[in-house]
């Protein structure tokens, strides 16, 4: 094989692999680093994360679902789905309550304190959102982030990839009681 052949080789093979990262990144999956403590013990800061960019063109949004969302333009948060439209949330005594039933939230860290937030119906579009880290979170509980569009969705978390010997599927929890 000639030296210009063999270059051509390389140079194609590189360029298609190029190609193909770009599709990747831009349609089907992103990496997210998670920051902060909000989403702990489920997730550690500094973690990296997967997060599948088409779980949402393809299916709707679920209640236990852990997902990154736009928070402003220089932002993305993450947080699990606790409701969907139409479905009413609200805290009393610690317990977190959906459509008037309590919540089975097992990914919760024993004595967890949360404040009674009022009841809410998820409008239409809108979900949702609350940190794992109930007392150290930013999330639908707070007038800057309401409920968030689900146009704003970035994507759902589905595996952890760092540090390699924390890897591990995120698994959806909770749900309807």
């Amino acid at each position: 094989m000639s030296v210009r052949k063999e270059a051509w080789e390389w140079t194609r093979s590189i360029l298609i692999a190029i190609v193909l990262a770009l599709v990747i990144r831009l349609f089907l999956l992103e990496v997210f680093v998670v920051e902060g403590r909000s989403m702990y013990p489920t997730l550690h800061e500094d973690e990296r994360l997967m997060v599948n960019k088409t779980a949402y063109r393809f299916g709707e949004p679920e209640v236990g679902d852990i997902v990154v969302f736009e928070f402003d333009p220089r932002r993305d948060f993450i947080k699990r789905i606790i409701g969907v439209a139409g479905d009413t949330v609200s805290i009393s005594g610690g317990q977190v309550y959906l459509n008037n039933e309590p919540l089975d939230e097992p990914y919760l860290p024993p004595g967890t304190e949360m404040y009674d937030f009022d009841p809410v119906e998820v409008p239409p579009g809108y979900i949702f959102l609350l940190g794992d880290y109930r007392s150290n979170s930013m999330d639908s509980r707070d007038p800057r982030v309401g409920f968030v569009s689900e146009e704003l969705l970035k994507g759902k978390a589905f595996f952890v990839f760092w540090p390699p010997f924390e890897a591990r599927v995120i698994r959806s929890e909770g749900g309807q009681p």
